[in-house]
């Protein structure tokens, strides 16, 4: 973490202009201290800042940099130190940086790749947006099954310096068809002159080329590997690697995405400070339109009760706690259901499962809740007589009403994100502010149809 003091340094080199001492002071940093120090400068310091770094260092800084800032330099930058840049970059944060820029700025930035990176960039470019083979990178190492260790290592120390990563070698056949993978620190801890074949087991995991993104997060995070082969659909050949952290920036994405649907509104996809605000605006006003709408039936349910409310005035004073127990329980079970799908917790098939705890959660705390409203207002008619003489069923309807409500709250949340993706759909979009919404409308009439039963022949 570089330090204030760094900080002030750094920024007195430039103000003073002393830049040959500022490129001297920047080469003894590391990429990580050099990316946190630039995000956090402003937009005149980090293009002088990196300026100064020289290709190999500036190109590992620019690939860790955040997107917007990555476009401020593409825009800013003299072309020669684009394509120099672009031409050193990993192909597959290439490509991730080209996704986000507009359909034309890509055109113009390829034409200016080298033959080999243009080549690899077009292909990449051309699998379906978010399938694997946007996320591969085809420099990794193949060796053939015959070779001796000693001859893996050799190869290894010729043509490992491209390489996004060492730690996992893999092993074609004549036709470039995987066969298997194995670690690297098992051929440095055996004999040179043991052939390959005698380290394999034909165990692998591998992905497919044209598999969905959100499946290859799966894959990851049930085998713990820092890089998983990718092969074509049809023969199985090794056409290159995912690394594990293109996967954790694909993990963040979605984690964003679905905390945004999360809170009742569109995913956005850029950034929030640098989304045009009538974009913002288009973004949250839909589901605000749909949430405001369902709400009106809240009004309409009011309004079918009028008559009882005129003759219980009281049960108008405990309207924001039924709602509220409701909504809350409701979006919990949402968010505790959505996570537990994303983390492949559990299955569609097993919503019995889910349904038989959401049954007895949900009627714990509806007593839990029912228990507590009751006391209120057993306590406060104590202190002072406020709910008349028939305070008792007034509290026992309360009481009642939140067990029914929490549970219908707690079955609504973990049982709609269920049925959609049963239908195919996202089900992020179950979203707590539309369970909350939901939960109003029915608790309203769980409420009132208590009440009716509860307080015929005294309030009602």
């Amino acid at each position: 973490m570089t330090s204030p003091e760094t900080v002030d340094h750094i920024t007195s080199l430039i103000q003073e202009g002393e830049f040959f001492k500022l490129k001297k002071l920047l080469r003894s940093f590391q990429p990580a201290e050099l990316v946190e120090l630039i995000e956090n400068e402003d937009e005149r310091e980090q293009l002088i800042i990196f300026r100064l770094l020289p290709l190999q260092l500036a190109t590992e800084v620019f690939e860790y940099l955040d997107l917007e800032i990555q476009r401020h330099f593409l825009d800013n930058l003299a072309q020669d130190k684009i394509t120099d840049i672009l031409n050193e970059m990993s192909p597959d944060d290439r490509t991730a940086l080209l996704e986000y820029l507009p359909a034309n700025f890509v055109a113009e930035l390829v034409q200016n790749l080298s033959e080999p990176e243009r080549r690899v960039t077009l292909q990449l470019l051309g699998y379906p947006e978010y399938s694997v083979g946007r996320l591969m990178t085809p420099d990794y190492i193949a060796i053939r099954e015959n070779w001796t260790i000693q001859q893996a290592l050799d190869y290894v120390r010729q043509h490992g310096g491209q390489s996004e990563t060492l730690n996992v070698l893999y092993v074609t056949d004549a036709r470039g068809v995987l066969i298997d993978d194995i670690r690297i620190r098992e051929f440095l801890l055996a004999n040179p002159a043991t052939r390959v074949r005698d380290l394999m087991d034909h165990r692998f995991v591998q992905l497919t080329v044209d598999q969905d993104q959100e499946e290859a997060i799966d894959v990851f995070r049930r085998n713990d590997r820092g890089a998983l082969p990718v092969v074509s659909a049809d023969q199985g050949i090794l056409l290159g690697i995912v690394t594990l952290d293109d996967i954790l920036n694909i993990r963040e994405e979605e984690d964003t995405e679905d905390i945004q649907k999360f809170g009742g509104s569109e995913a956005l996809d850029e950034p929030y400070m640098t989304t045009p605000l009538m974009r913002l605006v288009q973004k949250r006003a839909g589901w605000l339109v749909v949430l405001f709408l369902g709400e009106l039936l809240t009004a309409s349910a009011m309004q079918f009760f009028e008559g009882e409310l005129q003759k219980a005035i009281v049960l108008v004073q405990f309207i924001p706690l039924i709602i509220s127990s409701g909504g809350n329980s409701g979006s919990q079970a949402t968010s505790l259901i959505i996570r537990a799908m994303a983390l492949g917790e559990f299955t569609l098939g097993e919503w019995w499962r889910v349904l038989r705890r959401e049954l007895a959660g949900g009627i714990m705390l509806g007593l839990i809740l029912g228990l507590v409203g009751f006391g209120r207002i057993a306590i406060w008619q104590t202190i002072s007589p406020i709910y008349g003489p028939h305070w008792l069923l007034v509290a026992l309807t309360v009481g009642v009403a939140l067990v029914g409500i929490v549970l219908w709250g707690s079955i609504a949340g973990s049982m709609l994100p269920l049925i959609l993706r049963r239908l195919g759909l996202d089900p992020a979009t179950s979203s707590a502010p539309f369970v909350a919404t939901l939960v109003d409308v029915t608790g309203l009439i769980i409420y009132f149809t208590v009440a009716l039963v509860m307080l015929r022949g005294t309030l009602l």
